[in-house]
Order: structure tokens, then sequence, then C-alpha cells
């Protein structure tokens, strides 16, 4: 079974509840929680005058090809009461498909790797917790050295 590593975020409402939340509807939806990393604080990045976000990270087997998972997470973001309203705005809920195996896709709907995750620590931090040595398929390096070699300067804060 295929595995998929997701990052989830929340920086409106009970952002704990709103990933634990999503999770448990993940993992009915989509597939088997196979690692879950801890959660972790950090400044919205992009639009940044907007609340912290909480960000997790989580490793799914799952039966669904990746654009039916899409949906999935989009079903769960929907299920949170996430609005799209601005482009990297506040919400409640943010369902992102980090890595899916080793597939390589881009559609008009989807690119996988997401394309900006060797970008951000925000992602990094979460994703390396639970997939350090993980490869990305694209650049033929592990999460770590991606972490490593990151540009982004945002603190990422585990939480306790």
């Amino acid at each position: 079974m295929p595995s998929a590593y997701l990052l989830l975020g929340s920086n409106l409402g009970d952002r704990t509840a709103i990933l634990r939340e999503a999770v448990a509807h993940l993992t009915a939806t989509a597939g088997t929680l196979v690692a879950a990393s801890s959660l972790y604080e950090t400044a919205a990045w992009g639009l940044e005058d907007q609340p912290a976000f909480l960000n997790q990270a989580i490793c799914l087997h799952t039966s669904l090809l990746p654009i039916p998972l899409l949906e999935a997470c989009q079903a769960a973001e929907q299920r949170a009461g996430r609005e799209r309203l601005v482009r990297w705005g506040a919400r409640t809920l943010d369902v992102d498909i980090l890595l899916y195996d080793d597939l390589i896709l881009e559609t008009a709907r989807l690119t996988l790797p997401h394309p900006r995750l060797p970008e951000r620590r925000f992602v990094l931090v979460p994703l390396t917790e639970i997939a350090a040595a993980v490869v990305h398929p694209s650049l033929g390096c592990t999460v770590a050295e991606l972490l490593a070699v990151c540009p982004d300067t945002l603190e990422v804060q585990q939480l306790p």
C-alpha cells in the first residue's frame, strides 16, 4: 500500500482540536495512520499578518490514488470550515500532500512531490521527525538533508 506524507496546519479556532479531528477524519476516509509528528507552532509563511500556525506531519498507508487522496484532504478541510478567501490566508485547516511514495506527478490539480516542500521549515521540521530518511524522488536527497539546507529562517517551535 502506498505511503502518503501529509502536512496539516491550522491557525484559526481551537487549532489542536482541529488537527486531532482532521487526523481522525483522514484515517477514517483515506488510510491507516502509520506515523504522526509532534505539534509545531510557527509564524505564518507567505502572508505574515495573521495568527501563528500549528502544524503536524502524518504518514498514511492509503489505497487511494493521488487525486482521490487530494479530494479526501479537501473534504477534511471543508469539514473543518475552511474558506478559501486569500492565498496563504488564515484558515481553520490546510492539508497538503507532500509525498506519495516515490511518485512524481504534475497535473492541473496536483503536483507531487509538493513543489515548495524544500523551501519551508514549517514543513520540513515535522516531516523530518517522522520521515528523516525518506528520499525526495526528484531531488534525490533525504528529508533531513533538505532541512539542513533549507533557506527558510522562520522559527519552528515543538510544543510540549
